[in-house]
């Protein structure tokens, strides 16, 4: 039988079978020790192929692992269609430099990107719609959700439909509570905010694959506190801000930095509002940081 990886701890795969989503059907695997010998590790979200050992206590052999489509670096996953970054519009606030940072690693990996802004129930201020306006003025689809009033979350579950998402973000952002609002088959623990860092507690210990629907799947992975840009040269990174195309022919010089450059139709951009001046200023943070790391 075929089946999908969505959890594999210290040496044992957990698959859910083909047409197991109404049943939740999931059998404790090995592997064979032909993969081991192959340099080929099963992979969460690996489409395998598993005979049944035992029925009455859903044991099974993994025997073959199915061609990938993708293949992400962090978090190791396979098959993977789109990536769901989640922050929370309020407590805590946003940071945007992190934020950032997953844009781009996941663009490095070539994955499309959902940003979703929970707590929208606690923003007395509505400041949550400008930070819509500014990511999808950048190209980004954003959504705007309350996991603990279920608002927004239909519209999101169907951008989630036929497909296999990785959902990330710091913790403390609602990340579990939303999870378990797009599905009602696995139950995260959530976790509470520390008052006095204002900073939530890691509730998710390892990554783990959700089936919502039979072709429907979450990836819910450890919250994040800080990341590192992957092998990335200082020249590199404003390809990874898709607002910045259309303003670089009125640059100067080709290769513009769009830092200290005379005539820079990028910086102008910012100036004229036409580009979102925070995102300029965490671009010229990170690249200062890759042109720090190339002098050490």
């Amino acid at each position: 039988m075929r089946g999908k990886i969505i959890r594999g701890i210290a040496g044992f795969y957990y698959v859910h079978a083909e047409g197991a989503a109404g049943t939740g059907r999931v059998y404790e695997c090995k592997a064979k020790g032909v993969f081991r010998k192959d340099h080929r590790k099963p992979l969460v979200g690996d489409n395998v192929e598993l005979d049944a050992l035992d029925e009455e206590k859903a044991l099974g052999n993994i025997t073959a692992i199915l061609p990938r489509h993708s293949e992400l670096v962090r978090p190791a996953v396979a098959n993977v269609d789109q990536a769901m970054v989640i922050f929370s519009i309020v407590k805590p606030q946003p940071n945007f430099n992190l934020l950032d940072r997953f844009l781009i690693m996941m663009g490095q990996q070539g994955l499309p990107v959902i940003i979703c802004f929970n707590k929208r129930d606690m923003d007395g201020e509505g400041i949550g719609e400008r930070y819509r306006e500014i990511y999808e003025s950048c190209g980004y689809h954003t959504f705007l959700v309350s996991a603990g009033l279920n608002q927004g979350v239909d519209a999101l579950r169907a951008q989630l439909a036929g497909k296999t998402t990785t959902v990330a973000g710091p913790s403390g952002v609602g990340k579990s509570s939303l999870v378990n609002r797009l599905q009602d088959k696995t139950q995260m623990q959530t976790g509470s905010i520390s008052e006095k860092i204002d900073r939530g507690r890691h509730t998710t210990r390892h990554t783990e694959l959700i089936a919502m629907a039979d072709d429907t799947y979450i990836l819910d992975t450890p919250g994040f506190s800080s990341l590192g840009l992957f092998a990335l040269k200082k020249e590199e990174l404003a390809a990874f801000y898709p607002e910045f195309a259309q303003y670089e022919k009125n640059c100067r010089f080709a290769g513009c930095a769009h830092m200290s450059e005379p005539v820079c139709g990028v910086r102008d951009a910012v100036e004229s509002g036409d580009i979102p001046r925070m995102r300029y200023e965490n671009y010229r943070l990170l690249y200062e940081e890759l042109r720090e790391q190339k002098r050490y």
